[in-house]
C-alpha cells in the first residue's frame, strides 16, 4: 500500500529534525498570527509583523513542501 502525504509528513516529523525545526516555526509564526489578529485595533507595527509573518510562514511551508516533495519522489519505484 502507499504512503499518503500525511503518512510522509508525519514520519518526518518523527525522523527529520530539519523538517521537525520548519514545522515548529511555521507553528509558532501562526500563534503570534494569531494574537496580531485577534486585536480589535492594529497599529503600523502590527501590521508589519502580521506582513512578516505571514511572509514567514509561507516561507516555512515552500521549504516543508520541498521536503515532502523530495521525500515522496525518492519513494517511487
Amino acid at each position: 500500500m502507499a504512503l499518503t502525504s500525511q503518512d510522509i509528513r508525519q514520519s518526518l516529523l518523527a525522523n527529520d529534525p530539519e523538517f521537525r525545526k520548519l514545522a515548529e516555526e511555521h507553528s509558532r509564526c501562526e500563534s503570534q498570527l494569531d494574537q496580531i489578529l485577534k486585536s480589535s485595533y492594529l497599529n503600523s507595527e502590527d501590521l508589519r509583523r502580521e506582513t512578516a509573518l505571514k511572509k514567514r510562514k509561507l516561507h516555512l511551508k515552500d521549504r516543508m513542501e520541498l521536503i515532502l516533495a523530495q521525500h515522496q519522489q525518492a519513494m517511487r519505484p
